[in-house]
């Protein structure tokens, strides 16, 4: 399908709002929320699912990971789609972008252990003729995320009584936010154990299945399946999280930001870039710059008003280097279809 805007109304942009914000709500309370049919909105997310619009997922908590870092890597001219699918096929690498020029990869590695990060940083990469340099940032604090916030660049956007319709059936799919802090070292302990892999591989293809798809997926009963479930979001273990297509809703700006800010207005700055509603992700890192943030706009016009109008009129930022993003390769561990999310049921089959 070629990665084009597809056209969509209110009704289905309302309805990624909604997604965003309980991936896991039925077409039932949905269609409540947004006042329309079960059967209508059951169609519309079909139709932007199957198109590569919306995907929902649920996956394991980066917070659980004791690395997560940022991975900036400098390659030779011609050899970033290699490289850059080289990554996407690794498991602990959650996202891949290719930036504008094809000069630069950004992955985010969330590793298990010290062992696995230096197996990639000091011999991996080192070892690939294709890699000139590697810089890597430290995931310290999150502003914004799919588990905390939702992007809010799309317009549209639900009502606060809308999203208290939804946050009211969300418990245990989603944690209060008094429950999240967005730190890393505050990490949950993620009660997750082998028998547990066949359950979250059918919740990274498809976070809105059944109890009775994730039965059949794992061989356990439904009543099982349900009680594992909803133990590991309450634990905060695995959360639910909407992914969107940007490009195919007209966003064809898409940026990394990686922001110095002075060290006594880091806290200030990052709650301030997370609230903007082209934020997609913002966090603390460590490194040459202190935030990373994930834009995005409309186009070149829309880009040029955030940058001098919002992100550089915030008090404390001392320098923004914007890197444009040309390909999005792998997106929440999924691997991308061009702009398009891959569709779950297509890649179970």
């Amino acid at each position: 399908m070629p990665s084009e805007t597809i056209t969509i109304d209110q009704l289905d942009r309302r309805l990624v709002h909604a997604l965003l914000h309980h991936g896991r709500a039925s077409f039932r309370l949905l269609a409540e929320v947004l006042g329309s049919s079960e059967q209508t909105v059951a169609r519309r997310y079909r139709r932007l699912r199957e198109a590569g619009v919306v995907r929902v997922v649920a996956v394991p908590d980066p917070r659980r990971y004791p690395e997560n870092m940022f991975l900036r890597i400098r390659i030779q001219p011609g050899a970033a789609v290699a490289v850059a699918r080289a990554m996407a096929a690794r498991s602990d690498i959650s996202w891949v972008t290719v930036s504008a020029g094809a000069s630069e990869i950004t992955c985010s590695l969330r590793s298990a252990s010290s062992e696995d990060r230096d197996a990639l940083l000091l011999q991996g990469l080192p070892r690939a003729s294709q890699v000139t340099s590697v810089t890597t940032a430290t995931l310290l604090h999150v502003f914004a995320d799919g588990r905390e916030t939702e992007w809010q660049g799309l317009p549209d956007r639900l009502t606060p009584a809308e999203h208290a319709a939804l946050e009211a059936d969300a418990p245990p799919m989603r944690r209060s936010r008094a429950e999240r802090s967005g730190r890393t070292g505050d990490a949950v302990e993620a009660p997750v154990g082998p028998e547990d892999a066949p359950l979250l591989a059918a919740l990274a293809r498809d976070g809105r299945a059944s109890w009775a798809a994730l039965a059949a997926a794992t061989g356990r009963s439904e009543s099982q399946v349900a009680r594992r479930v909803e133990g590991l979001f309450a634990a905060g273990a695995i959360f639910v999280d909407a992914e969107v297509a940007p490009r195919l809703l007209g966003f064809r700006s898409w940026v990394m930001l990686w922001i110095s800010a002075a060290p006594d207005a880091l806290e200030r700055v990052g709650r301030e870039i997370a609230a903007h509603p082209e934020s997609a992700f913002v966090a603390a890192t460590t490194g040459t710059t202190n935030v990373v943030a994930s834009v995005l706009c409309r186009d070149s016009d829309d880009l040029y008003r955030y940058l001098t109008q919002s992100a550089g009129a915030i008090e404390g930022v001392r320098d923004i280097e914007v890197v444009p993003s040309m390909r999005v390769v792998k997106q929440q561990g999924s691997i991308m279809d061009g702009d398009r999310l891959p569709d779950p049921l297509a890649e179970a089959g």
